[in-house]
């Protein structure tokens, strides 16, 4: 992926002001969207169709058309690329919600009854550990559900809590192809290979662990009281995520093995699912019958209870409950930054980045942004520009802009989604009292990366 630009030069130019007011005008919207309950994707989605509409009548005056439309298209196949295999993970996810499989292990984790510091330490494993498959905004959700029913109102607990979930949450996300936005881009634009990924594990840990270490001296010493609900699972639970794990495979093999987009192995992975989704509605007549004649034979009424659970399933139910807010939102980071890369600014500011600073403070400082700035924007831009690094700072570049988000509530999809479901309890301040402690995670996580992996730069 190159830095786009035309035959002319726009940085200096009233359309390139505009374009770029126009930019930052709707990340403020973007970046305020706590509090003015507005959905992110819209302020994005208007900044896009306005910037290519000013490029696109300066291209005509000028000539250039042609130069317009070609970066115009390119984007959008990077988009499309990245879309749809969003859009199949998203699917599984939803797919394995409806058949109850997290709320089968948020009750499991409920019912142990664990005293707060070791709920802490639990969600906080969990939620590292399940991110890198499951995304990082999908595990942050459920384990801060796990939290709120546990601690039924105490704001401390519930904060410092929430906090660890966001930094498990991004750091876990930053050595898999599939925790992240940012590390998915990475990988399908060829930068660093799956395996390459695993390099950033050590990283990762630290990032996590020492945060961690400090705030558990500060968890209240209290054990709540134990809750005995319990959810079963609906059928065909563990076939759809053993399906998800052969999609992933498939992804990756076609990537690795037969050097195709990643995105033709997770379209094949959806296949997987919609068979399977049949194969559930044509054998739910006989094994509604099968199950009720041994339910009465046995008198069991668990069993009757359980039949429940035994309903049809509809895949495309499952794609419209993906999270099209944010594919909309990535739409529109994908369009404004490729129109500001037409214009020239990507490579100013590559220039203004990579040429006077070395590529360990830029990457740095590039992580420290995606505190205030999304992370998908600043990768792309990243991407974008596409500097002569090494191995080493790509790897380095995706975890500072993963794990950088941690550093306040805003500067990750994990923090902003937790701050409305935790909403009073954890909030950008309480998130913010621990700024200096999240900030040597950060710096320590980049340290272990330089000297671990020096022989990769």
């Amino acid at each position: 992926m190159g830095a786009s630009s035309g035959p002319i030069d726009l940085t200096y130019n009233w359309v390139g002001f505009v374009s770029l007011a126009i930019f930052c005008v709707a990340y403020l919207v973007v970046i305020g969207e706590e509090y003015l309950r507005l959905h992110k994707s819209k302020p994005v989605l208007i900044a896009a169709g306005l910037i290519w509409a000013i490029i696109g009548a300066v291209s005509v005056k000028h000539g250039i058309s042609e130069a317009a439309e070609h970066a115009l298209q390119r984007n959008l196949l990077e988009y499309a690329e990245l879309m749809l295999f969003l859009l199949v993970a998203m699917t599984y996810i939803n797919a394995m919600e409806e058949r109850r499989i997290f709320d089968a292990l948020r009750t499991w984790m409920v019912r142990k009854g664990w005293n707060y510091r070791a709920l802490f330490w639990i969600t906080g494993i969990l939620t590292f550990f399940i991110s890198p498959v499951a995304d990082n905004l999908t595990t942050a959700l459920l384990m801060c559900s796990v939290v709120l029913k546990v601690a039924r109102g105490d704001r401390r607990f519930i904060n410092i809590c929430c906090i660890n979930i966001v930094v498990a949450a991004n750091a876990g996300g930053a050595f898999s192809p599939f925790g992240d936005i940012t590390t998915l881009m990475v990988w399908q634009e060829g930068k660093v290979t799956f395996i390459q990924f695993t390099a950033l594990f050590l990283p990762s840990v630290v990032n996590f662990l020492l945060p961690a270490l400090c705030m558990h001296f500060f968890v209240p010493k209290k054990s709540p009281r134990p809750s005995d609900e319990y959810i079963e699972m609906k059928r065909g639970s563990w076939r759809i995520i053993g399906l998800f794990l052969c999609t992933i495979a498939t992804a990756v093999a076609m990537h690795s093995v037969l050097h195709l987009p990643p995105v033709v192995g997770m379209m094949l992975g959806l296949g997987y699912l919609q068979f399977f989704g049949y194969y559930l509605r044509c054998s739910l007549p006989s094994t509604l019958a099968r199950s009720r004649a041994e339910a009465y034979a046995r008198g069991d009424e668990r069993a009757l209870k359980r039949l429940g659970n035994i309903v049809p399933f509809d895949v495309f139910s499952r794609i419209a409950r993906a999270e099209w807010d944010t594919l909309l939102f990535f739409y529109g980071v994908v369009l404004c930054v490729g129109g500001l890369g037409f214009l020239g600014y990507l490579s100013m500011g590559s220039e203004l980045l990579y040429s006077h600073w070395s590529y360990t403070q830029a990457n740095t400082a590039l992580g420290l942004l995606s505190a205030v700035i999304d992370n998908i924007p600043v990768m792309f831009a990243v991407l974008s520009m596409d500097p002569a690094m090494s191995l080493g700072q790509w790897l380095m570049i995706t975890l500072t802009a993963g794990v950088g988000g941690s550093l306040l509530s805003i500067g990750s999809a994990a923090g902003v989604a937790l701050m409305g479901q935790a909403r009073g309890y954890y909030t950008f301040f309480g998130h913010l009292k621990w700024f200096p402690v999240l900030l040597v995670g950060y710096l320590a996580s980049i340290w272990v990366h330089l000297y671990l992996n020096s022989a990769l730069f």
